[in-house]
This record gives structure tokens, sequence and C-alpha cells, in this order.
């Protein structure tokens, strides 16, 4: 069977199950999910046996190329019908549209057909100049000149030879430039032997001739293949030339691709004609297809560099949100500043707020004695037991200060059994966070700054909920992301917190309003009629419960429900992942087993995993079988407690105090394209470059560490004037 012997959603199937590797039974199966309102999360998770248990990543590769590949198809009905409409539509062309398998191509082979404003073609075509064109690349012998004395006319004006064959030369140059099979083969080669080429832009000049240094300095006379430059430097350099510091090009192979045209549109040429045939050739490439093929493929390119940056947002995002909970302890957040003081915000280890205060230990007030008693005196009171401090402005300042404070008050209280320490934590989105109309509903007495410290705190007690109350794209863990197509930006880190939220699970007595919107079939309005129903009926004591909420209906509980945790309630099974769906098949089981329900949470279950006969002979499928033993024996367990806790600190260190070969731990606090960006307990963080994270080559550094990783590193070099630390992963020697 050919492919146009394929119907569109065929034809889609075979096509992304080719590109993802997957059967086509598996296929077949998600659309049927997707189109009857499934989610990702609810699909990865609970119809592991309809999908053969494809992954959350697969699935969402899966949503967009099904997104993507509909439209394209929809487009294909659209540009049909209007070359039908106009009488142009061959069997052949049809054929070539329905297997068109881009956006490119199809567009390609519209372009003759696509209704626009009159070309230089269409106004030569008007005044009669077709047939001259015609002779020009017949190959028949004769005088050009001659032949144009045939098409003078007076009242169009065309009264010598030189105007006529500039006519029939625009028409050759327009049928060139409508050529989908020219332009395929113009674009293929330009992005393969094409060189993006930059200059110094109108405002470089300013700059270089005022002597002023710019960030771009390293791109003022700089080319590369496009098809070999990496995404980060195809983004810096949009960046330049977007402010006017650099003038971008592209330097496509002129001579190969016009001596290609030749060929294919010149073959027949006489001698007589070949030097105006050639002529229009190179308007056609210059003028038509050349400023067109070079706005694609930067857009491409662009892209390309576009996707590879947000699949590293996207995974720094979620090693961010998916870091452990500090749990069962008092926490300190301390939001730092200078001429505003320092906020302090002392949060339970639930998260409630209990104390705010400001003090002044910074310039240009410089009142550390009176901050330490306030320090002392929330310690005392409250038996705090870390420090939660932000990043931003004067956190250099603030971490000396409690450095100290440490060290006395641990002197003068005499405790050894239990030490007070502090932590440095990403207070990216803070401030956005503070002054939002979320944190001004959720804390309505307290100010901006009592709002940020007391985030800064929370963010290290649960780093999951705190975070989803900002806006993924002002959390700081990414590159270039205000350069990015800020919709499908927002979208990508969308579904990111969404695969995280419902790994986890929710509790649906506490979550917040944001937390609950991440949900699985919980959109932004149930998510606040959760909340409302909480506050007006008290908590849920089943899952069942949920169905009284407004508009949470059966379809968005079954979405849901396997996601919220009912704790303490009238059904065991509520504080784990099983589904509703199948309760009865997890009692069966516990029976089989020996097991009561009353037994899940008191951590009796045991050995169910080994049971696979069992799942067989009760006709429960194998992933679900497995699934369900996990939870029973490990009942609302957390997958964020398998990573690395965050390094606490009781000392400080300075930039000065570090030395070349100095082997330090350190936590992973950002990762880009050309290496991560490390926290070693000073106030910058340290770069490992790409060629340093691995004794062994890496082709990506998302390949080697992960965002809130605790790694071992050496100190390679230190420029305190510049701030800069450079470090390395490799074995010493």
């Amino acid at each position: 069977m050919t492919d146009n012997n394929y119907s569109a959603s065929e034809r889609i199937e075979k096509q992304i199950a080719e590109e993802l590797g997957i059967k086509g039974w598996q296929v077949t199966a998600v659309i049927e999910l997707i189109d009857g309102g499934c989610t990702i999360p609810f699909i990865a998770r609970y119809r592991k046996e309809a999908t053969g248990a494809l992954d959350d990543e697969t699935l969402r590769a899966f949503d967009e190329r099904l997104k993507y590949l509909r439209n394209l198809e929809d487009r294909k009905e659209t540009i049909l019908s209007s070359i039908e409409e106009q009488g142009k539509l061959t069997d052949e062309l049809r054929a070539k549209i329905e297997q068109a398998d881009t956006a490119a191509v199809l567009e390609d082979l519209y372009r003759p057909y696509k209704p626009k404003r009159k070309t230089r073609a269409d106004i030569a075509r008007e005044k009669g100049m077709q047939g001259l064109a015609d002779f020009l690349l017949s190959g028949k012998p004769g005088d050009p000149s001659a032949e144009a004395e045939k098409y003078f006319n007076e009242e169009f004006e065309i009264t010598d030879a030189k105007t006529a064959i500039q006519l029939a030369s625009d028409i050759i140059a327009g049928d060139i430039s409508d050529n989908a099979d020219y332009r395929a083969w113009i674009r293929n080669k330009t992005m393969r032997n094409a060189e993006i080429v930059c200059t110094l832009g109108a405002k470089g000049k300013e700059a270089a001739l005022a002597g002023e240094s710019t960030v771009y300095e390293n791109y003022y006379d700089f080319r590369e293949p496009a098809s070999k430059m990496p995404g980060h430097r195809v983004l810096a350099i949009n960046r330049g030339e977007k402010e006017k510091i650099l003038s971008v090009s592209l330097e496509a192979p002129v001579d190969d691709i016009t001596s290609y045209l030749e060929r294919k549109v010149a073959r027949k040429v006489s001698d007589e004609c070949i030097d105006i045939v050639r002529e229009a050739i190179l308007d056609s490439y210059k003028r038509l297809i050349a400023p067109s093929i070079e706005t694609e493929i930067r857009n491409s390119i662009t892209e390309a560099a576009q996707e590879g940056a947000i699949k590293v947002f996207g995974s720094n995002l979620e090693q961010l949100l998916m870091q452990p909970p500090v749990h069962g302890k008092t926490v300190l957040g301390w939001d730092p500043a200078f001429r505003t003081g320092c906020k302090l915000a002392v949060c339970d280890p639930t998260g409630r707020i209990l104390d705010t205060t400001v003090i002044y230990p910074t310039a240009p007030q410089n009142k550390v004695a009176e901050a330490k008693k306030v320090l002392k005196m929330l310690c005392d009171k409250y038996d705090i037991d870390i420090i939660s401090v932000g990043n931003g402005t004067a956190s250099r300042e603030s971490e000396k200060i409690i450095a100290e404070f440490i060290k006395e008050y641990e002197a003068a209280s005499g405790k050894r059994g239990k030490r007070l320490q502090y932590v440095i934590v990403n207070e990216a989105g803070a401030s956005v966070y503070s002054a939002s109309k979320l944190a001004t509903e959720e804390y309505p007495d307290l100010d901006v700054g009592e709002r940020s410290s007391a985030s800064i705190a929370r963010r290290l007690q649960d780093p999951l909920s705190e975070l989803v109350k900002i806006d993924p794209k002002a959390i700081g863990v990414g590159q270039y992301q205000h350069d990015m197509n800020q919709k499908r930006l927002s979208e990508a880190l969308g579904a990111v917190v969404e695969t995280c939220v419902n790994k986890v699970g929710v509790d649906a007595n506490t979550a917040s309003p944001s937390l609950l919107g991440y949900v699985s079939g919980i959109s932004k309005q149930i998510a606040e009629n959760v909340v409302r129903y909480r506050n007006e009926n008290g908590r849920f004591n089943n899952r069942k419960d949920l169905l009284k909420v407004p508009k949470l209906g059966p379809k968005a509980f079954e979405q849901c429900a396997g996601f919220l945790r009912i704790t303490g309630g009238t059904e065991p099974l509520d504080a784990t992942a099983v589904h509703p769906e199948s309760y009865e098949a997890a009692k069966t089981i516990l029976r089989e087993c020996g097991f009561d329900v009353a037994d899940i949470l008191a951590g009796k279950v045991k050995g169910l995993a080994l049971r696979t006969s069992l799942g067989e002979k009760l006709g429960i499928g194998k992933y679900t079988f497995a699934d369900i033993a996990s939870e029973l024996e490990k009942p609302g367990r957390d997958p964020r407690d398998e990573a690395p806790a965050p390094v606490l600190r009781s000392d400080v260190l300075d930039i000065s105090d570090l030395k070349p070969d100095m082997e330090l731990k350190g936590t992973v606090r950002n990762i880009v394209d050309f290496g991560a960006f490390v926290d070693i307990g000073v106030h910058q963080d340290g770069l490992v470059h790409i060629s340093q994270l691995s004794d062994r080559y890496v082709k990506h550094p998302l390949d080697v560490v992960k965002v809130g990783d605790i790694v071992d590193v050496r100190v390679l070099s230190v420029d305190g004037k510049r701030g800069k630390i450079s470090l390395t992963m490799k074995k010493k020697g």
C-alpha cells in the first residue's frame, strides 16, 4: 500500500509510529485515550496496559506530534480545496500534497497557486510576454532581440527589445521561484553548506569607536556553518542582532545553486539566449528565492535552538521541583537586602508562619549586634533548626553574619547535640510571588518582604508546593528564556510542572489552589472549588467526597482521583496512588496474600511484587499488578526522597579562600549547553565547563549532571576581580 492510499488518520499514525519507534497498536491506543479526554499523566500512570507502559516523555512527544500532524492535515485540506477551486488540481499534485510531511514542503507546493499580491511575472503575463519567455527557454535558434520585436505594444509601453526581454525574464524568474522541487533542493543545499556570518552592527560600531566592550565581542568577526552551530550560540547571535550590536547574514553556496538551476532550466537554451536566461536565473535566486530561504533556515535553526534550550530548561526545572523536602524542621527564612533591611519569617515544620520581623545588619545601617539579638530571641523561642537564605542582593553579607552568629550562639548555649545550620537557596521568583495577587490572597496581613522571606523558608521545606505558585519562567534555571517563543516555553514548562506534581501526588486536604491546578483533570476553576468546598465543609474523608465539589464530574474524577491523597480518612487506599478503579483488585490481592487493608498504613504488607502469578490468576495486567503491589508495600512513597538532600553549612567560605586544586562539595544550581554552574558555598557559583564534567566525552551536560545534584569538584582557577570560578569534576592526575 503506497502512502497516497492511506487516509489522513492512517498517515498520521504511521508517521508517529516511525518517528517514536513504537508499535502501531500503541499509537492507536494513545490517540483513542487522548481523544477521549485523558491527560498525559493519567495515561502514563493508569493506562499502561493499553499503551505498553509508554512513559511521560514519550507521551508528551506523541501529543505534540499528533497536534502538529493534525494541523498539517487540516492545512492540506485547505490547500487542496483552494487549488481545486482554481481548476488546477491534478492527480499528481494531489498525491504530492497528501504525501508532504512538513509545513515547508507543503507551502512550497502551494506557492504557485497561493493567492498573493501581483508579482512582476504576473504583470509581464498580462502584457502578453509569455510567448517570448517560452522562446527564450525553447532552444530555438534566432536573435532574441528580433524575436522581441513581435511583442512590442505601445499600449503597454513596450517599444524596445530590452524592455520586452526584461519582462519575459521576469516570467522565467517567477516560474523558477515557484518550482517546489527547485526550492527543496536549494533549501537542503543551503542548510548543509551555508555559513552564518557576523559583523559589527550599528550599535556595535558605536561601541567599538567609543572603546566600549560588549558581551558579543567573540562575534564581531565570526563565521560558522549553519548546520553545526550549537543552540546557545544561535540564541546569543540572535540577541546580539536584535540589540543591533551584530549584523548577521547567511552566506549560501551561490555558485553551486545557480549551476544547479542552469542544469535544470537552461538545458535546451540556445547560445543566443543563454546569457539572458542566466541573468533571469540569478535574479530569481537573489531576488525571490534567497531571502525567503535565508529566513526559513534562520527560523529553522532558531526553532531547533529554542527547543534545545526549552528541553534543558525543562530538565533543570524538573530537578528543582523534585528536590527532596526537608521534613520536620523549623526554618527561618531570610530575604537579604541592604537599605530596606533583611526580612525574616519563621515557619514551623508544616510551613505555617509563626513570626516575621526585619533586621538591619547590612549597609548602610550595619546594626549587626541588634540583628544578632533578634536572631537569638527567635532561635530560643522557636527552636529553629535551619536558616534558609536567599541568594540575591546582600546574600554574601548576610551569610557572613549568619556564620558568625551560629558560632557565637552555639558557644553561648553550649548546644552540642542539635546544631543550627544554614543553607543558601535560589530565591529566583520569590519577589514575583510575594507581589502577586495569589500571595496577597494567601497572606493578606503580610507585606511583600514578609511574604518573600516566608517563601524562601518554604521552598526549602517543600520546594514543589512553593515553586508551583511562581511562573516557571521566573524560577531562573534556564538560558535565553526571554528570547524564546513564550507560548511554546510556557506550554513546555507547564507540562514539566504537571508531570512533577502528579508524580509526587497531592494531599487533597492541604494543597493550595496553585498545586491543585496542576493535578491531572483539575482546571484552575475546579482547584478553587476544591479549596472553597474544603473551607466550607471541612476535610475530605474519602476520595468519593471529591465528587461533591462543583464541576468535578465523573471524567474529572477519573483523571484526578489517583493523584489526590487523603490520609486519616475512611478508606486506607485513599492514602495511596492506587486508583479507585483498582480498589477491588487491590483488596483481592491483599486477601490472597493474607493481609488486611489496615496493614497497608501499618507497613506490614510485604512480598506482593513476587506474586506475579496472582496477577495473572486475577486477570490483572502485569503493569497494573506491579504498580498496585509496589504501592501497597510502600504507600504514599515520595519519589523526591531518593534525591540528594541539600548541603547544610555552618561556616562561610570566601572567594579569596579558594586555591587551585582545592576539593569541595557543591550543589548544581543551573545547567546550560556549555556546562554546569555549581554552588560551592561562596557567593559566586563556579562553572564546570562541559569539557571538565567527566573524564569521558560528554555530548551534553544533562548526560552527566542534573539541577540539585551534590557533586565533588576541584578548583581549576579563580578570577577574583571578575568573580569567575572555574571548576572541574575530572579525576586528579
